[in-house]
């Protein structure tokens, strides 16, 4: 499974959930709900991808229900450098 090869350690698992967010292919996405129905939140991931934007949802817990759930593998955990310090 492609969602446990990004989590080969215990650090990198952190700092992916820490500093990542949910992005997809929305061309490969059929938008057939499973992602959406699966967030134990209730974030319309879904409307996210029909969208092309990533779920940078406040409540987003990270959990990755959306990344395992998603029949097609749509969606992946990114690395995002918003919480990086800038080296100044």
């Amino acid at each position: 499974m492609a969602l446990l090869n990004i989590f080969k350690n215990n650090s990198s698992k952190h700092n992916v959930l820490a500093t990542g967010h949910v992005i997809s292919e929305s061309s490969r996405c059929v938008q057939c709900g499973i992602c959406s129905y699966n967030c134990p939140i209730g974030i319309d991931v879904r409307a996210h991808v029909w969208r092309d934007e990533a779920v940078k949802h406040s409540e987003c817990l990270t959990c990755g229900e959306c990344v395992a759930r998603c029949p097609r593998g749509v969606l992946r955990f990114a690395q995002t450098d918003l919480f990086v310090r800038s080296k100044e």
